[in-house]
């Protein structure tokens, strides 16, 4: 029999997977395609229950990483995720933390070490479609540019997936974002130190996007997902939007193809083109 199509995700702490890639698992979840989320680190350093940072003295990391792990398990069952799969390191922290240098976090973990482990979970799911950030993290987190080196790493070495994405936003989709979001009469993030009419310098150019995938169909459920990870986002700019305004900005999802064996043209519509 041949292999049964799956999506394998690779993110760094719990909620990474709501926020980039909500969508996709969701979508492809929904036409019967089997979706993997592999989670590298337990999110030590995100906020307590409580709502306390890390640096303050009342964070308890068992508590965080108890309910934060709780979160991941929601968000996974509102995106319908069929396996969780846990790495387990420590949460490093931002870039420039000094928990960058515990020796057990996932900073600090040997690259081939840690893509041994991932490797693994590629032999037992064997994806044709893998998912990740690029070399920058996204935004430059070291636990995020640590999934990207396993992640590829772990992909060269076992040659099981077909396709390897990095996600991604436009700056155009990024411009669209501030005008939609003015345009329900409400501040942006960041607006203050912004002129008027400026976007964000964040993100890349339109044309070195290669993939868009429309989850229009499935964006209630990445609502969902982002609501589920109560201790991160319950002050979310994204979740005080109206729920219209929420749908319009994120019924879409945009990709860097990395990698492709199946010759399937880009620009694309589908991460399984080629494949089905």
């Amino acid at each position: 029999m041949s292999e049964p199509l799956t999506l394998m995700a690779v993110h760094a702490h719990p909620d990474d997977e709501a926020i980039g890639t909500g969508g996709i698992l969701a979508r492809y979840a929904a036409e019967g395609i089997r979706t993997v989320l592999v989670t590298c680190t337990n999110g030590e350093l995100g906020d307590s229950p409580a709502g306390a940072k890390p640096d303050h003295d009342e964070h308890d990391i068992e508590e965080t990483v108890h309910t934060r792990l709780a979160e991941l398990r929601g968000s996974c069952a509102a995106l319908h995720v069929a396996h969780l799969e846990l790495l387990g390191y420590q949460d490093s922290g931002m870039m420039g933390w000094a928990q960058n240098d515990n020796p057990g976090s996932f900073w600090q973990a040997p690259v081939d070490e840690a893509a041994q482990r991932l490797a693994a979970l590629m032999e037992r799911y064997r994806p044709q479609v893998v998912v990740t950030y690029d070399d920058n993290g996204f935004y430059g987190h070291p636990d995020h540019i640590q999934a990207h080196r396993i992640t590829l790493a772990a992909a060269e070495a076992t040659g099981i997936p077909a396709k390897v994405y990095f996600t991604a936003v436009s700056r155009e989709d990024v411009a669209t974002f501030f005008e939609r979001v003015r345009e329900a009469g409400l501040e942006p993030p960041g607006a203050d130190e912004l002129g008027e009419a400026d976007a964000p310098p964040f993100g890349i150019a339109d044309e070195l996007i290669t993939t868009r995938i429309d989850v229009s169909g499935v964006v209630r459920a990445k609502r969902a997902s982002m609501e589920a990870h109560a201790s991160q986002m319950d002050s979310s700019f994204f979740l005080k939007m109206p729920e219209e305004v929420f749908e319009m900005i994120f019924s879409r999802e945009s990709f860097v193809r990395h990698s492709d064996r199946t010759g399937a043209p880009t620009p694309e519509d589908d991460l399984f083109a080629g494949l089905r």
